[in-house]
């Protein structure tokens, strides 16, 4: 068993406090030796923490006692060492930039599709298509086998970039991302632009991992910290 955890977890919920969560938050994490990242925007939450897993889940539990908070989805992996060198909480116009603060993600939800429906859509050779919607050089490092790459450098292209897939808006269409966050707009933003048949891969890639493994995978999941890249099996990549 490995001496660190590191975890992922977001959640979209409207945070007027921010600026007075800040600290708080700062405090939890710090007073229980967590080093990482959260951002805090008015659309909601997004972590990256890594420590001790006993800490950490004390972390998530206190965090709770908000019901904001309550119930968030964490994915987790493990490590022989911290992939983080210092804690930062952070305040954001967005938790995912993609240039529309006032977005809101009820206004076209799009349904889950969960890790082992994916792999089973693979399994029978179902007609669907798989769009990337991470940028074009996490994608070089891998990706779900036959994956449309739209071409971006960053989110906020991704809206413009559906242009070039006009034709299939009556496709069923999953979109995927590291662990989720990304499509969480995405997939809203697709519906709107007039997709009408548009999922997004539940807990996105980690949550695949973590599940189903690497089925239908090929190459590693590139993540933000000192780690750099994971295995399906979620340990480092070389």
């Amino acid at each position: 068993m490995n001496r660190y955890a590191n975890t992922a977890a977001y959640r979209f919920v409207k945070l007027d406090d921010r600026e007075a969560l800040r600290p708080r938050i700062q405090e939890l994490a710090q007073s229980r030796g967590l080093l990482g990242t959260v951002l805090l925007a008015s659309e909601g939450i997004n972590l990256f923490l890594a420590g001790l897993e006993a800490d950490l889940r004390g972390f998530f539990d206190a965090l709770a006692e908000d019901p904001r908070f309550a119930g968030m989805d964490v994915k987790w992996s493990h490590s022989d060492s911290l992939p983080f060198k210092r804690l930062r909480v952070r305040l954001k116009k967005e938790i995912v930039t993609v240039g529309q603060p006032d977005f809101d993600l009820n206004d076209t939800p799009a349904p889950y599709l969960p890790a082992a429906e994916l792999k089973r859509w693979y399994d029978e050779g179902r007609k669907f298509v798989i769009i990337d919607t991470r940028n074009r050089w996490e994608i070089e490092k891998g990706s779900f086998d036959n994956a449309l790459d739209p071409g971006v450098d960053s989110f906020g292209q991704f809206p413009a970039a559906l242009e070039q897939y006009a034709e299939l808006k009556d496709t069923p269409i999953v979109t995927f991302c590291t662990g989720g966050i990304r499509c969480e707009k995405a997939a809203p933003i697709m519906k709107k632009a007039g997709f009408n048949q548009v999922w997004q891969l539940e807990g996105g890639i980690l949550r695949y991992f973590e599940e189903v493994g690497g089925a239908h995978w090929h190459g590693d999941c590139v993540v933000f910290d000192d780690r750099g890249a994971l295995k399906p099996d979620l340990s480092p990549a070389d």
